[in-house]
C-alpha cells in the first residue's frame, strides 16, 4: 500500500511538472501598447485650453519585446501613418527608431537613441531596481500576473505586473529583475502605462533577437560626455540639463 502511494505521488508530480513545462514560454514575442495621458502631462505646460480640448486624451504607440532565455530586444512597431497630434511632437523621443537590446547572461545592454537626426548606440550594464512584491494579482493578455512596486530616480514609483509563466526576467523599456516577465507597467508620475496585448511563441528561439548595429557607438564615459555636450549645447543651466539628458538617453532605467 505504501509503495502504491509513493508511485501515485510520483506520477502526479511528473504530470504537474509536464503541465508546467507546457505553460512556460522560453522564447517568443510580446506586443505592448504604450499610452501617455497627454492632458495630464501638459497640465503645467502653458498650452492654451482651446488647444488641449482639440487633443486626443492619450498618445499611444505599439512596441514589440522579442526574447529567449538569455537575450531580448525591445523596439517600436512602425505604422504606416503617424498620429499628427501634439503628443507625437512632445513624445517623439520614444517613437523613432529607438531600441533596447539586453544580454542577461553578460549583464550588458545596447540602447539605440536618435539625437538630432543622428543615431547612437549606448552600451552599459543592466541597471538594478529594488522591487517589493505584493499580493495583488491581475490577468494581462491571458496570464496571471503579480504586482510589484519599485522606485527609480530615488522618488519615482513604478508599478509592475509580472508572470512567472514566461521565464525571462525582463520587460518593456529595460525594466526587469522580477521572478518572471513584466506584462504590465505604470509610472504615475509620468502618466504613462505599458500593457501587453498579445504573447506569441517563436518557432526559432534566435529569431529577431539581434543587437542594433546602425549608429555611432558610445562605449566610454568620454564618449557619453561628448554626446551630452552636444545634447545640452544651447542650454544655459548645463549641469542640471546633463542629468535630464542622461534620463532621456538611457530611458527610465539608468
Amino acid at each position: 500500500m505504501k509503495q502504491q502511494v509513493i508511485v501515485l505521488f510520483l506520477a502526479c508530480t511528473c504530470f504537474l511538472s509536464l503541465k508546467a513545462q507546457e505553460t512556460f514560454i522560453p522564447y517568443g514575442k510580446i506586443t505592448f501598447e504604450k499610452k501617455v495621458n497627454m492632458i495630464r502631462s501638459l497640465e503645467n505646460s502653458g498650452l492654451p485650453e482651446e488647444a488641449k480640448e482639440k487633443m486626443q486624451k492619450y498618445a499611444s504607440s505599439s512596441w514589440e519585446f522579442c526574447f529567449n532565455l538569455e537575450k531580448s530586444v525591445y523596439r517600436p512597431i512602425k505604422k504606416e501613418t503617424e498620429n499628427s497630434q501634439i503628443g507625437s511632437f512632445f513624445f517623439s523621443m520614444g517613437k523613432q527608431n529607438n531600441e533596447i537590446y539586453t544580454d542577461y547572461g553578460k549583464n550588458r545592454r545596447v540602447i539605440k537613441r536618435a539625437v538630432m537626426d543622428d543615431e547612437y548606440l549606448l552600451t552599459d550594464t543592466i541597471p538594478r531596481i529594488n522591487w517589493k512584491i505584493m499580493h495583488d494579482v491581475r490577468n494581462i493578455a491571458g496570464y496571471e500576473c503579480r504586482k510589484a512596486i519599485g522606485v527609480i530616480y530615488d522618488t519615482v514609483y513604478v508599478v509592475a505586473f509580472y508572470t512567472d509563466e514566461i521565464l525571462l526576467r525582463g520587460g518593456p523599456e529595460g525594466f526587469g529583475g522580477l521572478p518572471g516577465t513584466i506584462l504590465g507597467l505604470a509610472i504615475p508620475r509620468y502618466n504613462t502605462t505599458w500593457f501587453a496585448t498579445k504573447v506569441e511563441g517563436f518557432v526559432n528561439q534566435q529569431a529577431e533577437i539581434t543587437p542594433p548595429t546602425k549608429g555611432k557607438k558610445i562605449e566610454t564615459d568620454k564618449d557619453l560626455m561628448k554626446l551630452i555636450e552636444l545634447y545640452t549645447r544651447y542650454d544655459q543651466d548645463k549641469k542640471e540639463k546633463e542629468k535630464e539628458a542622461k534620463k532621456t538617453l538611457y530611458g527610465f532605467t539608468l
